[in-house]
């Protein structure tokens, strides 16, 4: 089945962002799945985001696929919190891999091909598998915010990513940290046991640091280099 999103103008897209620009976390995945019935994904870092949205999506009980894509470098945190949240809320979990181990990428690339080329990397271990999670899909709901700041601080409720041929949406989208803290308290949820250790953004152990009190929050992703974005979430 070819994708409905892809084919809606992106006016209409602009127009649905306006139309939701005041509503609720709730009310945009809503509707999103009752836009696109059967073919909402969301995916999970299983950062706080994550767990404030798997709580949305189960306590609504709505049809969304979740789906992780597991680098084979996440630190053991990341899974155990995953672990939790599937226990707590009875969620079926997909998991995408890269299509070559870590040791079949150093064999192929060179050991630690995230320190010389970590785009490249990204693309393998990321980027390559989020293509496959988003087949068939018309729209991709994923944590991200405003204030995370960077290319994110334009972020709608709901955005085109033409080149994927889906329908970006951000429930958390006007959420500061503190807002999602609070809502993970307020609700008891499980969270990822490295924010208390001064990790606020999570991804890859190689390439994740703590950062200092009031730095940026995604200051210790590839802290070596320039980059702040691994390729999944690119401008719109």
């Amino acid at each position: 089945m070819s994708s409905v999103a892809a084919t809606l103008p992106a006016a209409e897209v602009d127009a649905l962002a306006e139309q939701f620009s005041d509503a609720t976390a709730a009310e945009i995945l809503l509707e999103a799945v009752e836009r696109f019935p059967g073919r909402v994904v969301l995916t999970c870092s299983w950062q706080r985001t994550s767990s404030v949205l798997v709580h949305l999506v189960a306590t609504q009980a709505l049809d969304v696929r979740i789906v992780e894509v597991d680098t084979g470098l996440l630190f053991p945190e990341t899974h155990e919190v995953r672990d939790r949240l599937i226990d707590r809320f009875g969620i079926h979990v997909e998991t995408l891999r890269p299509r070559r181990t870590v040791a079949e990428q150093a064999a192929d690339e060179g050991a630690e091909l995230w320190l010389r080329e970590p785009d490249a990397c990204c693309g393998l271990r990321k980027v390559e598998p989020l293509e496959r999670a988003l087949a068939g899909a018309d729209a991709w709901v994923s944590g991200l915010r405003r204030s995370s700041g960077g290319s994110r601080s334009t972020l709608r409720p709901f955005s085109l990513d033409a080149a994927r041929g889906v329908i970006k949406v951000a429930p958390l989208w006007r959420w500061s940290s503190e807002d999602v803290e609070a809502y993970c308290a307020e609700h008891d949820l499980p969270v990822h046991a490295l924010h208390a250790q001064g990790y606020p953004s999570i991804g890859c152990v190689p390439c994740t640091q703590p950062v200092a009190p009031g730095e940026d929050e995604r200051a210790g992703r590839w802290a070596w280099t320039g980059k702040t974005e691994c390729g999944l979430h690119r401008p719109t």
